[in-house]
């Protein structure tokens, strides 16, 4: 075996092994969890952020998020969020933000009046600090790890070890799911979100880490596989994590994970020249012949549940009235709210408030995009715009990006079911602002 094939194994094997040690010896998570912060911060110190360090440990935490909050490994709940924000204001300070990122600075101006206004806005028995960072701490993140990769130009290398990064933890996560749960067919007995299948812990967000986690290891084997070996551990991984992302029967991070690489085989099929696409041709065919089977083995292993989810069916196989499970019932409830406060919106935190008061149910958004609606008002129809056309002004400026699209599908598809619950979303799409380079470009700062 390759030197490059055993390293690759071991790193692997590790990720592996953290997952077992997660469901046999639950404590480990927490020594994980804890070093992840400790080293990520001495490594970035280390190399002085010479080679992009703090995206790769940025990436680290955000794929290890869900695994640690599932085995209660994470320090404090939200601390991925903080965490990726601390790794880039320390990248920031060895390698500077970009003068041109004005858009990003504008939208966490936006931000502040909906803040200011929660202040007095929220219910005197509310923890009002609590209420703001739980809602507030995504955008944040978004803004400002988008201060730092905004034009930033960085070699495919890099991107594909920043994406590997994230896609580790996210191979703990899937095995400490196989651990979790050993028999599925014990536990599968109807077509709503399951969680005895997610470890325990909320499908969505699992469901929406596996579906990124198939996008890296597929996009792995089609543009980082050095060798047969790695193509083959590669795409042993995806269908894993893949099998165990359906399995959790929640549908919006599967359905993201496969747009994405969709996207990404489209765009690499139109740059590719002949010989490319020829190539790309017989990967397309092993792709699909590899999902459908394990589609096939999990409706099998499901007794066709699956299949029903998917069809939008209950385990008796009628359609359900709600394709959302009720989401679209507050997103109702936000747009309303919105039609009432259009300027400013009921302040950070406050939507909550108003559907308890209203339906006596304390139900949290999934849906950024209402939500921004409804607690910022026309400052976050402004704060949104900005999120969405900025990304794609940077493709036309540079149309090499081959992920930038998939970046920002898997936001604004992820926003619109889990919220920015995780870190995920606003990581990714900060991702997408990079100018990814063929060759590796001149180290040099950008302020």
């Amino acid at each position: 075996m390759k030197k490059e094939d055993q390293f690759y194994l071991y790193l692997i094997l590790l990720h592996v092994v953290i997952g077992a040690l997660g469901f046999f010896l639950p404590f480990t998570t927490k020594i994980f969890g804890y070093s992840i912060f400790i080293f990520g911060v001495y490594y970035i110190i280390k190399t002085q952020n010479r080679n992009n360090e703090a995206l790769v440990v940025a990436a680290y935490v955000v794929g290890s998020e869900v695994f640690l909050r599932m085995t209660g490994g994470n320090p404090l709940y939200e601390i991925s969020k903080y965490g990726v924000m601390v790794f880039i204001l320390l990248g920031m300070y060895y390698s500077g933000f970009s003068k041109g990122a004005v858009p990003y600075w504008i939208f966490l101006l936006l931000l502040v009046p909906s803040v200011v206004i929660s202040t007095f806005a929220l219910n005197f028995d509310t923890d009002i600090r609590k209420a703001i960072a739980f809602n507030i701490s995504g955008p944040v993140c978004l803004g400002l790890a988008s201060l730092y990769t905004f034009r930033r130009k960085i070699s495919l290398t890099e991107m594909n070890q920043i994406l590997f990064s994230m896609g580790l933890p996210i191979l703990s996560c899937m095995v400490y799911l196989t651990l979790y749960t050993p028999n599925v067919r014990d536990v599968v007995t109807s077509t709503q979100s399951n969680f005895a299948t997610s470890g325990g812990y909320g499908p969505n967000q699992v469901a929406t880490v596996l579906g990124l986690g198939m996008f890296i290891f597929f996009s792995r084997v089609i543009l980082d596989s050095r060798t047969k070996f790695q193509i083959a551990i590669n795409l042993i991984i995806a269908l894993n994590i893949t099998y165990r992302g359906m399995l959790t029967f929640s549908r919006g991070g599967m359905i993201t994970g496969f747009l994405m690489i969709v996207l990404l085989l489209v765009f690499l099929y139109f740059k590719s020249n002949f010989g490319g696409r020829v190539k790309l041709n017989y990967i397309i065919v092993l792709l699909v012949l590899a999902i459908f089977a394990t589609w096939t083995y999990t409706s099998f292993q499901t007794r066709g549940l699956i299949d029903k989810r998917y069809a939008n069916q209950d385990a008796a196989g009628r359609v359900k009235e709600s394709q959302f499970t009720g989401r679209e019932d507050v997103a109702k409830d936000e747009i309303n709210t919105f039609l009432k406060n259009p300027i400013f919106g009921v302040g950070v935190g406050k939507g909550a408030e108003i559907r308890e008061d209203e339906t006596g149910i304390k139900v949290l958004s999934h849906d950024e995009i209402t939500r921004m609606l409804a607690e910022h008002g026309f400052l976050g129809i402004l704060a949104l715009l900005i999120l969405f056309f900025t990304p794609l002004v940077l493709y036309l400026e540079n149309k090499f990006n081959m992920f930038l699209l998939c970046f920002v599908a898997f936001w604004f598809l992820t926003i619109n079911h889990a919220a920015m619950r995780t870190a995920a979303p606003a990581f990714v799409y900060s991702l997408s602002l990079l100018n990814i380079q063929l060759g590796a470009p001149k180290k040099k700062k950008e302020v």
